[in-house]
């Protein structure tokens, strides 16, 4: 219960950015019920025009029926106003918390984006907020109007009966009760029913992604056996949250139908009195207030419920709001002008505590060197790059490079001092030209184009329908795996930073087309740092270092002849890949 008045009080925090136009939607509910709240006596009042059978008293009505004409187009306009400015705040306070979940996404250490499934993530930031949207929307145009109604039509009951008034005050709230009784069930099924929908979303996110392995294994039945658990979980769920909320509304109807019936009784003996202090024109009246006083009871009931699913959404978007993001920069040093030294130092590193990955890794790198990482799958090749960049902050040790602390260092600064290409590509959705250039500036076409003819890209880019100004939508229009990594190494050859980072950059591409990128690597990598992790042993032969790691260790360094000469490891692993069979 305390999670779920956390979560109120995180929603009014948003909504208290617009208090003015939450005052103003208050203001114009509290006019629309007013208004609607004379319209009773305007029709008590007519019903008293008629003094006997045969007797109406015209002029009186039609005095009446004006106002009331009057009265109802001012409702009318009253309260679309106040819709427009409902449907406003909703739209701003979703807008505001979706703003706030991408921006904390983008400050989240890249640990916790690669423990939940994006699928999820996607269903909070999309799914999660447009339920929210509804609650609120339903908030502010019932919950309102529905407050300010039941207030008013008490003070126009008691100004005409304060006995049967009691009897409906007295009675009426039992829905409430009734209400809230169901609403405790309903929050906590509503809110594993957003948790099921997260993961449903997740698990259907990953099948699209890998349609083609599922069908290249004959995996059809097991993806769709494995999405009938999941929806059959997210049915039951589902299932449990309908039927406990609507519940709530027969509830709520019945106990009104009391108070009506209560009210009918003692006004009708009213009425039948001696004294004829309650006309049937005023008994009229009473009966409409009374419906009127108790239907607001049935909508807030329904408003209360819609809220428990609006909430339980909510908790899931706040959660993810309030992630720890990564640790700020010191910003002590910031790196210029550096030679592209660098040094491990005892670095220990573990993706869960209680499996160790690397563990004590130290060595030294000097300026300009070509340093080649190797290793079998699973050693812990591409966790080390992911150290170096800080993409993951190690448990212990320290990384220098030109003897300061890569911790000291802003992230953005020296992440700024490496290019990186990467066997998974970047490209998004926008021109050939947008994905080569990637944020630069003050670069002209012939830059870009002398940098794709170096990577190779040029050739096929030409043969797009638009060139460079082509537009790579879904799928990417059809580019192969090579091709887009060729426009990931030409983002890298157009402005060429002091120190690379080549990750099976060349895993997708023909053996032809490696050659000649090999060649401009070469030049590129002149006078550069560069970290070069391959499986493929011939990529890195002129290697000035090579570090060969096995189970998170580093257990040989050397250059290609040294490691060959030491007969050990390395040995083994080159001779398996050029042996004859």
């Amino acid at each position: 219960m305390k999670k779920k008045e956390s979560t109120l009080k995180k929603v009014f925090n948003y909504i208290g950015k617009y208090k003015f136009a939450a005052v103003l939607s208050l203001l114009f509910s509290l006019i629309s019920a007013v208004l609607m709240l004379f319209l009773p006596v305007l029709f008590g009042d007519m019903i008293d025009c008629i003094v006997a059978p045969g007797q109406v008293d015209y002029t009186a009505m039609t005095k009446l029926i004006i106002q009331g004409s009057g009265i109802i187009l001012a409702t009318a306009i009253v309260q679309w106003l106040q819709n427009v400015i409902n449907n406003r705040i909703t739209s701003d306070i979703v807008r505001d918390i979706r703003v706030d979940a991408i921006r904390r996404i983008e400050t989240l250490p890249l640990k916790f984006l690669d423990n939940h499934p994006h699928g999820d993530l996607m269903s909070r930031v999309i799914a999660d907020t447009d339920t929210l949207s509804e609650g609120l929307l339903l908030g502010f145009s019932q919950l309102f109007s529905g407050l300010t109604t039941i207030v008013g039509t008490i003070v126009f009951m008691l100004s005409i009966d304060v006995r049967i008034t009691l009897v409906v005050v007295l009675v009426t709230p039992l829905s409430l009760f009734a209400a809230r009784f169901i609403s405790k069930r309903t929050y906590s099924m509503f809110r594993k029913q957003s948790e099921a929908k997260g993961r449903q979303t997740a698990y259907i996110n990953e099948r699209l992604g890998s349609q083609k392995v599922i069908k290249a294994f004959c995996q059809e039945e097991n993806a769709i056996r494995a999405f009938d658990e999941t929806n059959q979980t997210l049915a039951s769920y589902a299932l449990k949250a309908t039927f406990y909320s609507s519940l709530t509304n027969p509830v709520t109807r019945f106990v009104n139908s009391v108070v009506y019936a209560g009210v009918t009784l003692v006004g009708a003996l009213a009425v039948l009195g001696t004294g004829g202090v309650f006309s049937v024109g005023s008994f009229t009246c009473f009966l409409s207030y009374a419906t009127q006083y108790t239907k607001p009871f049935n909508d807030i009931s329904s408003v209360i419920t819609e809220l428990q699913n609006a909430l339980a959404c909510a908790r899931r978007v706040f959660e993810l709001i309030e992630e720890a993001p990564e640790e700020p920069d010191k910003a002590n040093a910031q790196l210029s002008d550096i030679r592209g030294e660098v040094q491990f130092r005892k670095v220990c590193f573990s993706y869960e505590k209680d499996k160790p990955l690397l563990q004590n890794i130290s060595f030294s790198v000097k300026a300009g060197q070509r340093v080649a990482i190797v290793g079998p799958t699973g050693c812990g090749k591409t966790t080390l790059i992911n150290l170096l960049m800080r993409f993951y902050d190690a448990d212990s040790g320290d990384i220098l490079i030109d003897g300061v602390s890569i911790y000291d260092i802003p992230r953005k600064n020296l992440r700024e001092q490496f290019g990186m290409v990467l066997q998974d590509t970047w490209i998004k959705n926008a021109s050939i030209r947008e994905n080569i250039v990637m944020g630069k500036t003050d670069v002209t076409d012939e830059q870009i184009k002398a940098a794709a003819k170096s990577s190779g890209a040029h050739s096929f880019i030409k043969r797009l329908p638009k060139g460079y100004d082509t537009v790579l939508g879904k799928d990417f229009d059809g580019l192969s795996e090579g091709q887009k990594q060729l426009l990931c190494i030409t983002r890298v050859m157009l402005c060429p930073p002091p120190m690379l980072i080549l990750d099976e950059a060349t895993s997708s591409i023909d053996t032809r087309t490696e050659l000649l990128i090999t060649e401009d690597f070469s030049k590129l990598m002149q006078g550069r740092t560069s970290f070069i992790v391959a499986h493929r042993l011939s990529t890195i032969r002129e290697a000035d270092l090579i570090l060969v790691m096995k189970d998170g260790n580093i257990i040989e360094t050397g250059t290609h002849q040294s490691l060959l000469a030491q007969n050990g490891f390395y040995k083994n692993l080159y001779e398996s890949q050029f042996m004859k069979v």
